[in-house]
């Protein structure tokens, strides 16, 4: 499980998603583009949905559980970088198109 960590809050997905995040996000940022991101929320916290704003000055922190890459989806990447490039901005789907849950959430102390 990765953790994406944004202004203290730690959000964790499955590597391979956040993977594929991180591209999307650092693509956007390369352009000095600004956007929103959303995705639901934990079980664990409740059933609703989180957004933020990301900028190219946003400090961000990505972290992989595992050593390797995962492979790569052109098409899953394509879907993500359509959905970050439109008004409602980046809404974290899994590789099937399904609206992806993180798997926890909390504050760094």
């Amino acid at each position: 499980m990765g953790t994406f960590i944004y202004d203290g809050a730690m959000i964790e997905f499955d590597d391979r998603l956040l993977t594929h995040l991180q591209i999307v996000i650092m693509q956007k940022f390369r352009r000095q583009e600004s956007f929103a991101m959303s995705w639901l929320d934990a079980l664990a916290i409740g059933d609703g949905r989180s957004s933020i704003w990301l900028t190219p000055t946003t400090p961000l922190y990505f972290k992989f559980a595992g050593s390797r890459t995962p492979a790569i989806d052109a098409t899953w990447l394509g879907v993500l970088g359509e959905s970050a490039n439109s008004s409602r901005g980046l809404v974290v789907v899994d590789e099937h198109g399904r609206p992806a849950r993180a798997e926890g959430a909390h504050r760094k102390p």
